[in-house]
């Protein structure tokens, strides 16, 4: 393509280093939307002919039909989609399709395609947020008075309701969807017009192409707009959220689903055995979603470090912007997929969250809130209270408050007049968290109905 200015042909290594086709092939669809795009505003700005723009346009739908049927060719020569389209375009509306690269350079091409791709890769990914956020829904509904154990350093803490354990899962995912919204906003400006770098000297109109392509509006700069990959970085950086999202989500499934919890049971079709125990049951799906957020913080990484040393305007060394991105695309969507999967099948063994929601004197804090209320006392006051008489049952070998007498609360207040006890279930403690946001069933159902309406729109 540049014969003009060379005598000989890239060597061997070099081509094989330069060209992009095995990864940017997959921007195929976004190519020819491009260049069907550009080819109605040549035509329209009176720079192409008609006749011309309709060749090109007869010769774009054969070869989408092509690679709809055939594949895509890999010709390292051709180095990219962009060649490869081009290439066959010209084979078939001959002398027509040598004027399609008038007033465009394939550095605001690829910058164009790829904000077409992701801005796609999006809306995959907001569907598959909202498919495990439904499946988060139905079992919270299951279980919104499923009393389990709320856990800080991994210890017990205070009782709470499994429902509210998965609303809160809901939520991380909320935020997800909220972060490729933003992400999706910004990133809709068209490159396209800006050519190599610096513009283009025919009169076309760039509202039109951007209209044509589902854009808010051209991007302001020629410069920024060949040279800006921050819509990839986010993208990237949503995308990593998000796996971090799922990588906690699943390393609870995998400590839920040991046997020294026994909380959950995977399903067959999300489990797998050992070539040498015959009794396991292991948790592999989960901790492949684990394993795969990993890849994906890796993937922005790579860009971010790519791009940080770059001047204005296009480097090659953006070529390497689109491996990270289609990888971590497809990571997450099987990590979306599994996490779905799982959480739709798990079986919760109730009692047993039950048995270890009311171990490790889980009910100490609301001993501590019912003196505050009842008799008086300072938060502080009855902090200290509370730790003697857990300290008391620790020493008689209980392992929750449920033997404490009023006797034993006196002694411990330091002469305090302690007539009567509080309930101090777990049942009472999770019913009792009715503050808003908070654990008690009523609280999670409406926190449910809530996210039901907001998904539903």
């Amino acid at each position: 393509m540049w014969g003009g200015r060379f005598d000989g042909g890239p060597a061997a290594v070099m081509q094989e280093i330069n060209a992009s086709i095995p990864f940017d092939k997959r921007l195929w669809r976004q190519d020819i939307a491009g260049s069907r795009a550009h080819a109605n505003m040549l035509a329209s700005c009176g720079i192409i002919s008609e006749e011309d723009k309709t060749a090109i346009q007869s010769g774009l739908d054969q070869i989408e039909s092509e690679f709809e049927k055939g594949g895509i060719p890999e010709d390292l020569a051709l180095e990219d989609i962009h060649m490869t389209v081009e290439k066959r375009l010209v084979e078939i509306a001959g002398e027509a399709a040598r004027r399609l690269h008038t007033a465009r350079s394939r550095n605001d091409q690829v910058a164009t395609d790829l904000r077409l791709w992701v801005r796609g890769a999006i809306a995959e990914i907001d569907a598959a947020i909202a498919d495990l956020q439904s499946a988060l829904l139905t079992r919270a509904e299951e279980h919104a008075d499923s009393i389990m154990p709320g856990f800080t350093h991994l210890q017990v803490a205070q009782p709470v309701t499994l429902g509210h354990h998965l609303m809160a899962w809901f939520e991380m995912l909320r935020r997800d969807r909220s972060r490729f919204s933003d992400c999706a906003a910004r990133l809709n400006e068209m490159p396209l017009g800006a050519a190599a770098l610096a513009g283009t000297g025919f009169a076309i109109d760039r509202n039109h192409t951007a209209h044509a392509l589902d854009f808010d509006r051209p991007m302001a700069n020629s410069l920024d707009a060949v040279s800006d990959r921050d819509f990839a970085i986010e993208f990237l950086s949503a995308t990593a959220q998000l796996a971090l999202h799922l990588s906690r989500m699943a390393e609870e499934i995998v400590i839920w689903a040991s046997q020294p919890y026994s909380f959950v049971s995977l399903s067959d079709e999300w489990s797998t055995g050992s070539s040498i125990m015959p009794q396991k049951r292991n948790p592999d799906a989960a901790e492949l979603v684990r394993g795969h957020s990993g890849r994906i913080l890796g993937c922005l990484q790579a860009l971010m470090t790519t791009m940080k040393g770059l001047p204005l305007a296009y480097s090659k060394d953006m070529q390497n912007d689109k491996p990270p991105v289609f990888e971590a695309f497809d990571l997450i969507g099987l990590c979306l997929a599994a996490m779905s999967g799982m959480v739709a099948s798990l079986s919760f063994d109730r009692a047993r969250m039950r048995e270890v929601a009311a171990d490790g004197f889980s009910t100490a804090t609301d001993l501590a809130d019912w003196l505050v209320r009842e008799h008086g006392l300072p938060f502080r006051d009855a902090h200290h209270v509370t730790g003697a008489a857990v300290k008391l049952c620790e020493e008689r070998g209980d392992r929750d408050l449920s033997g404490l007498t009023a006797e034993d609360l006196s002694s411990a207040a330091s002469g305090l007049a302690i007539a009567e006890m509080p309930d101090l279930s777990v049942e009472g403690s999770v019913n009792g968290r009715s503050s808003a946001g908070g654990t008690a069933p009523l609280r999670v159902k409406e926190a449910i109905a809530a996210a039901r309406k907001d998904l539903s729109s």
